[in-house]
Order: C-alpha cells, then sequence, then structure tokens
C-alpha cells in the first residue's frame, strides 16, 4: 500500500480514538439522567411537591449543561485571517532563502504593517511552517487539529476540540453548569445516601443508582471546582493556560501580564459587554 494511503489510515483510526473520551462523557451523563430522574426522583422520593421541585430544577440546569457541552465540542476554531497569510509570491521568496537571518528579514518586512506584537523566545517573528502563516498574538498550532488557532488555550480530549476563541466562553459554561449539575446532584442525593447507609430504603436496584451516583457527583464535583477556579484566574488575568505555562514574548521582553486590562475588562473579553448573555452558551464576545 503507498505511504500516503497508509496515513490517511492512521489520521482516519486517530479521529475515532479522539471522539471516546467524548462517548464515555456522553455515556456518564446518559447514566445520571436516568439514575436521578427515574431511580431517585420518579421512584424513590414520595414527596410529590419535593419530587417536581427536584425535576424543573434538575432539567433546567441539564439543557444549560447539555447546552453549553454541544457548543464547545461543535463550535470551530477560527482561523487566523487571510492577512497573516503569505502570498504566493513571498512564500516562494522564503523558500529560496536557506539562511535564517534572511527569512526573518523577509517575515520582518512583511509583519510590519500587520498588528503583530510577540515574538518567539529568540526575538524572532512567529512563523508556522505547517500553516505557512505569520502567527498573530496568542495564536499557536494544534497538532491535534493540525491547524492554527486563535487565542489557542488548550486541546481538550473531553470534547475532541480546541478551546480557544471562538469557544472559550463556552468552555466556562460547559464548565459551570457542569459543576452545578455535580453539586445539585450531590446535595439533593445526601438524604437519601444517608438513608441508604442506615437502612432506611426499599431493597431495590435504586439502591445502588443512589449511592454509585452520589459517589460519581461529588467525585466530579471536586474535579470540576478546580479547573473552574483554575480558569476562572485565567480569564481574570487575560491569560490562556499555554501563557500561565509560558509567559508571552513581546519586543521589549517576556511579560506575563502583557494582555491583561484589568479584571473587568478582561472578563468582558471572554463573556462580551451584555450581562444578559453571560450565562447563555451564544457567542457574545
Amino acid at each position: 500500500m503507498a505511504p500516503s494511503g497508509s496515513r490517511s489510515i492512521k489520521r482516519g483510526c486517530q479521529r475515532v480514538l479522539y471522539w471516546i473520551p467524548v462517548l464515555f462523557i456522553a455515556l456518564i451523563v446518559a447514566w445520571s439522567y436516568y439514575a436521578y430522574v427515574l431511580q431517585l426522583c420518579i421512584e424513590s422520593i414520595e414527596d410529590t411537591g419535593k419530587k417536581v421541585v427536584f425535576l424543573l430544577v434538575y432539567h433546567a440546569i441539564f439543557i444549560m449543561f447539555v447546552w453549553a457541552y454541544w457548543q464547545t465540542i461543535f463550535t470551530s476554531p477560527m482561523n487566523p485571517l487571510k492577512e497573516f497569510h503569505l502570498s504566493f509570491s513571498d512564500k516562494e521568496l522564503l523558500e529560496r532563502e536557506d539562511r535564517g537571518e534572511s527569512q526573518q528579514e523577509i517575515l520582518r518586512r512583511i509583519a510590519k504593517d500587520l498588528p503583530i506584537y510577540t515574538r518567539t523566545n529568540s526575538g524572532a517573528i512567529r512563523f508556522c511552517d505547517r500553516c505557512q502563516l505569520l502567527k498573530p498574538d496568542r495564536c499557536h498550532h494544534c497538532s491535534v487539529c493540525d491547524k492554527c488557532i486563535l487565542r489557542m488555550d488548550h486541546h481538550c480530549p473531553w470534547v475532541n476540540n480546541c478551546v480557544g476563541f471562538s469557544n472559550y466562553k463556552y468552555f466556562m459554561l460547559f464548565l459551570a453548569y457542569s459543576l452545578l449539575y455535580c453539586l445539585f446532584i450531590t446535595a439533593t442525593d445526601l438524604q437519601y445516601f444517608i438513608k441508604f447507609w442506615m437502612n432506611g430504603l426499599p431493597d431495590t436496584q435504586a439502591k445502588f443508582h443512589i449511592l454509585f451516583l452520589f459517589f460519581s457527583a461529588s467525585m466530579f464535583s471536586v474535579s470540576l471546582a478546580s479547573l473552574f477556579i483554575y480558569h476562572c484566574w485565567l480569564v481574570c488575568r487575560n491569560r490562556s493556560t499555554l501563557e500561565a505555562v509560558r509567559a508571552p514574548v513581546f519586543r521589549h521582553g517576556i511579560d506575563k501580564n502583557g494582555f491583561s486590562l484589568g479584571c473587568s475588562k478582561n472578563f468582558r473579553q471572554v463573556f462580551g459587554d451584555e450581562a444578559k448573555y453571560w450565562p447563555i452558551p451564544i457567542f457574545s464576545r
């Protein structure tokens, strides 16, 4: 078989494997819905008023959680504008130059009219050989997506997508609503979890679901809370995960707070200016 055919099969297998974490999350969420709605609320809770309130609040959180997760997965990361891509003549000119300094001279000439302020650690113009473009500030090449992503934060295997300019708000809401989802389940399931240990529940299959639901929700709450708090800290300082690991380099040198505009403006850069759209998974920045 031709090498190109082997590479195509390899890429196809990788694409399938990348969806496994997403499928895992989908199965966990589907089971939690069954366990909470059917086994806990409908089968185990006898008080009709409490049952109705629990179901209404649960479904409101569940819809927002699934909506935010869907948006994070299926919103395509925004690519750099065509102004940052090399023209055909510039590509030919760059390919003819072997020496690094000569190539940098060409790149500096192309970049002089573009709003590019960051540099590599050595002070050179940031250039992507793979995409053949001058990297805009905060843009990075994702090896999984195989393209440059604007304001790339990280590639998240749990959504099989890059988290960046176009879907960072959705990712933040996904973390917020998934944390709220787990905390709500933990809080409302707690009294029935205690009844389980006190032998106060009838001996049905619901006992297993109530027990495992509490453990799962409380365990996910801890990990989600730490991740959500970390990303809230990043938003308030206008940093990406990549920039927190390695501070951006500007013309004047390294500056970890180089993009910060103050906590309020940093927050609005992600969520937009209109507060009514902040909790809704729609693009508003």
